[in-house]
């Protein structure tokens, strides 16, 4: 199936790791040319790796979502060098690091890093990109949320909270920029083995008693077979090939949408 993708410019932010990383790599195996924006120092050799393996034009930018002057400077060097932008894939985001269930596990002040990353860190990209977009009068946009943000979860409450906020900016973006062809999705994915989900083990796992203590492996086993009904965990892989299929000319007519990637999860609460 051509996703009619080559030589197509694509900016992923935090694609230096985990789903961000498996969708930039998708996308160099269609062709399509690549800026990493990331926070972290590896998104530098990161692009160099890409470069090799799939012989497109792969740059990696460090970049904080959080700071519109970076920000917008990222952007000045991706047109400088590609002088459009046809596809966005915003993965950047971050959790509070604290199990919070029941929520007075958390204190007001773990909230506001976590609504900064990943709510203004999205609308920063929002309105670097969209005029780019607009003037071209074409484009796609991919927001990654979570399952989370569509169920009330209480294991992180300012990140189920923030990736709520991104499902819902993300249909005011598909509505304000259809006019121009530019089509806006949302990706949710349910249980994936990232840094980020790690994270979320070893907060409950600091805080558990230390009769119920578990092991990383034995944690996410029980807890895959309790609540997705398809039994497995879901890829960064499978992540990747739905923003992809989203993205390319195969979904043309797919906007304002929320595509759970989470082997029934959802179903099943």
């Amino acid at each position: 199936m051509d996703l009619g993708l080559n030589q197509k410019v694509v900016v992923v932010t935090g694609g230096a790791s985990g789903i961000g990383l498996a969708t930039a790599r998708l996308f160099a195996s269609e062709g399509a040319n690549l800026f990493l924006w990331d926070l972290s120092d590896n998104v530098l050799s990161l692009a160099k790796d890409l470069i090799n393996e799939f012989g497109v034009k792969v740059v990696g930018l460090k970049v904080d979502v959080t700071n519109i002057f970076s920000v917008n400077e990222a952007l000045k060097s991706t047109l400088a060098v590609f002088s459009r932008v046809d596809h966005l894939v915003h993965c950047a985001a971050i959790g509070s690091g604290k199990f919070g269930f029941p929520f007075t596990n958390l204190e007001p002040a773990d909230w506001p890093r976590v609504l900064e990353v990943n709510i203004m860190g999205m609308v920063n990209i929002a309105h670097a990109i969209a005029p780019v977009m607009m003037g071209q009068k074409d484009g796609s946009m991919v927001f990654i949320s979570s399952v989370a943000g569509q169920m009330g979860s209480q294991t992180d409450p300012p990140y189920s909270a923030s990736k709520a906020a991104n499902i819902n900016f993300a249909q005011c973006l598909a509505k304000d920029l259809a006019s121009y062809q530019v089509r806006v999705n949302t990706v949710c994915p349910g249980m994936v083995q990232t840094p980020l989900n790690k994270s979320v083990w070893k907060a409950w796992c600091d805080q558990a008693k230390p009769a119920d203590k578990l092991g990383y492996e034995e944690w996410s086993l029980r807890k895959i077979k309790a609540i997705v009904p398809l039994g497995k965990w879901q890829t960064v892989e499978a992540i990747a090939d739905m923003i992809v299929f989203l993205s390319s000319r195969r979904a043309i007519h797919v906007t304002g949408q929320t595509i759970n990637v989470d082997g029934g999860f959802v179903m099943h609460s």
